[in-house]
């Protein structure tokens, strides 16, 4: 294998485009190069379904149109890895769990058609923590994605995505489609070094997918950089018929995504300390404090920002896992009341304790949701963004009570009940050499000033590129 060839499994998504449309790189080479490297990295448990044949037709089919000089768009040709719970005909839709072992997908949902649509091949499902209903991304039934940054300790690979930011990670998709209802984009993201895109809810249409939480969820992008997450996210939005949220938010959020604009240094809204709720470990704390500082530099001024009365982080993470486990428990209960089906243990419990949720206290997180979105919305007008920690420590040894890893929640889960733009960006390494991320929020439907805002914050962090040592995996 040649040197450009080596290199191509860690350059991004949008580059990988160029090179297919200038013609130095076809969609096949770039397909059976991946296809290759998932073939020999089985051990990283990444990929749930690997879809050859189909992603070398769609690769041929993508070259012959290039070659009738058609192009379908800045990704057109660019492999893709898409999570499990996202459905394609003909495939196997597990949602990570044993107890839906051989369901195949008797339809598409309408997230992957698009990605068909706009020319892109599709490599497989991705691994994730069953049901989608944890955040360290481990899964005691299916086996746990794993976390390459570490080849001699098993680390939480961050969920529920976890497949699809390792397949990122270690150089087996340029770019993949994940899903966020509680922090499932961005913690997988965060914890191995990556941009983790968490829309407003609404801007991708979740048709066709396994759901976890009807009020909660969202699809979004985990890439390399900014750049490639807001081409996905383009690529994907818009409104759809069989999704009422799509329909319900402003059309013009969906539109000014797909203008960049170059954002000047300025005030940036920072997180008052005390309003975190959750504590970070001494690595996450000293390169959050760096981050404040490369930002002051950089002209961005970080500006301290409390929440106005009633708006509790702690609170918001709270309720988010209230309505997310009393909905989750309405489509999966019967599963984990049932001692025959095959749950891993933890996630059994935590089905189930949606059962024990009162209807009226599920209700009255709902009307505190809709008052925060509002007051959250009210408090951030003008600031494009609010710059919070994503991590309060990086990717921990796997422990078998899933409790390690509890912080995440605590501070990724606030922006799914704020139904806002969330995004979370590398912010470099702890003393181990496992990654940390920092996060921007946006009130919901702020997608595009969001974007533009983590470009300019990505740009001023210059965090070091180091990959992860793939070896041990036969790469």
């Amino acid at each position: 294998m040649s040197a450009p060839d080596t290199a191509l499994h860690f350059q991004d998504a949008l580059g990988i485009g160029r090179a297919i449309r200038q013609g130095t790189l076809t969609s096949r080479q770039a397909a059976t190069h991946f296809l290759d490297r998932i073939e020999r990295a089985g051990a990283l448990n990444a990929y749930s379904v690997v879809t050859a044949e189909r992603a070398l037709a769609q690769a041929d089919a993508a070259d012959r149109l290039l070659a009738a000089g058609i192009v379908l768009g800045p990704l057109h040709g660019v492999p893709v890895a898409v999570k499990d719970s996202v459905q394609w005909e003909g495939t196997e839709a597990t949602l990570g769990s044993q107890a839906r072992a051989g369901q195949i997908s008797a339809g598409t949902a309408q997230a992957l058609r698009a990605l068909a649509a706009h020319g892109m091949v599709i490599l497989g499902k991705t691994r994730m923590t069953e049901f989608a209903f944890g955040l360290s991304g481990q899964n005691g039934t299916q086996g746990t994605a794993r976390n390459p940054w570490d080849a001699v300790q098993a680390r939480a690979p961050g969920g529920s995505s976890s497949g699809a930011a390792v397949a990122v990670a270690a150089g087996l998709a340029p770019i993949a489609l994940g899903g966020d209802t509680g922090g499932s984009v961005r913690a997988p993201a965060a914890l191995n070094g990556l941009v983790g895109y968490k829309p407003s809810t609404g801007l991708i249409s979740r048709a066709g997918s396994l759901p976890l939480s009807d009020t909660l969820d969202v699809l979004g992008p985990i890439a390399r950089n900014v750049a490639d997450a807001r081409a996905l996210a383009v690529l994907l939005s818009g409104p759809d018929v069989d999704d009422a949220a799509t329909l319900a938010l402003p059309p013009g959020c969906v539109t000014a995504l797909r203008h960049l604009e170059t954002r000047a240094p300025g005030p940036l809204a920072v997180l008052a300390p005390e309003a975190w709720p959750a504590a970070l470990g001494e690595a996450s704390l000293a390169l959050w404090r760096h981050t404040l500082d490369q930002l002051a530099a950089a002209g961005h001024t970080p500006q301290t920002w409390t929440p106005p009365p009633g708006l509790s982080f702690d609170r918001m993470a709270e309720d988010n896992s209230l309505v997310l486990a009393y909905e989750a428990y309405r489509y999966y209960g019967a599963l984990a009341e049932d001692p025959a089906q095959p749950l891993w243990t933890v996630v059994r419990s935590r089905i189930a304790a949606g059962g024990r949720i009162r209807q009226a206290d599920y209700e009255a997180a709902l009307q505190r949701r809709d008052a925060d979105i509002a007051a959250y919305a009210r408090a951030m007008q003008g600031h494009d963004a609010l710059l919070m920690p994503a991590c309060d420590q990086a990717a921990q040894p796997l422990d078998a009570a899933d409790l390690r890893h509890a912080g995440l929640g605590k501070l990724l889960r606030p922006a799914n009940f704020l139904g806002a733009a969330a995004i979370s960006l590398p912010a470099g390494f702890d003393g181990e050499g496992m990654p940390i991320g920092v996060q921007l929020l946006a009130p919901a439907g702020e997608d595009a000033a969001l974007m533009d805002c983590a470009a300019a914050v990505e740009g001023v962090l210059g965090v070091e590129v180091r990959r992860p040592e793939v070896g041990a995996w036969g790469l």
